[in-house]
């Protein structure tokens, strides 16, 4: 392992908000979110591919009735969301550090009640399909993680990649609740809550407009 790997390690292992291997909770956290880490019986809200946490840390301070999980596989960022929370003093946010096809190893069926996928890499050549984060693999593993009426967040810079994710809810019988090409001139701009990850900042700043969609899982309890 190299140095700068190690570093990254060490500087995630040594948080208390970060969760990953060999931690004892990493192991055990399946179905013990609320009972063993936040200790309270309040909503869980996934940020998927959460990279520096700026979401998961951002959705935290302004809901403190709620908890929330940035998932990434990055020990670097996931070290630098987890600083940034203690310096927030966020007790109510947590990071776990996986892959996100094992995701189901993590937490129960119907534990989730909201998810954000924010800025995926849209991998839109056609080999990649597969590695795209609302590919039905994954979309079916959120779905069987998501409440009765439990949300999905998708924000992304790529027009293709939006239609393709607003094609894969449609498939999958997903309630649209807000939809837009455009999120900061739509009636839903406030649905972001003035927050941004630093892809966005890029991409927005180079003149591209922001694609935001919101849909609702209708499953039965």
């Amino acid at each position: 392992m190299s140095r700068r790997k190690i570093y990254k390690y060490e500087c995630a292992e040594q948080l208390a908000n970060v969760i990953q291997h060999p931690k004892h909770f990493f192991e055990n956290c399946r179905g013990k979110w609320m009972s063993d880490y936040f200790k309270n019986s309040n909503p869980i809200v996934l940020e998927i591919g959460c990279g520096r946490g700026e979401y998961t840390n951002g959705l935290g301070k302004l809901f403190p009735s709620k908890n929330f999980i940035g998932v990434d596989i990055k020990g670097d960022r996931l070290a630098a969301g987890g600083q940034q929370a203690e310096v927030m003093q966020l007790t109510n946010v947590a990071f776990l550090r996986i892959q996100i096809q094992f995701i189901e190893d993590f937490f129960l069926p119907n534990e989730i009640d909201e998810i954000w996928i924010t800025f995926p890499d849209p991998r839109m050549k056609d080999r990649d399909e597969k590695k795209r984060l609302t590919f039905p693999f994954y979309l079916e593993k959120y779905l069987r993680l998501l409440k009765p009426g439990g949300l999905i967040h998708l924000k992304t810079d790529s027009s293709e990649f939006f239609e393709y994710s607003l094609a894969q809810f449609q498939a999958y019988q997903l309630q649209s609740l807000a939809e837009t090409k455009d999120l900061y001139t739509s009636i839903w701009n406030e649905d972001h809550f003035g927050i941004k990850t630093r892809f966005e900042k890029i991409w927005f700043d180079k003149g591209y407009t922001i694609n935001y969609a919101r849909v609702e899982n209708k499953k039965e309890a």
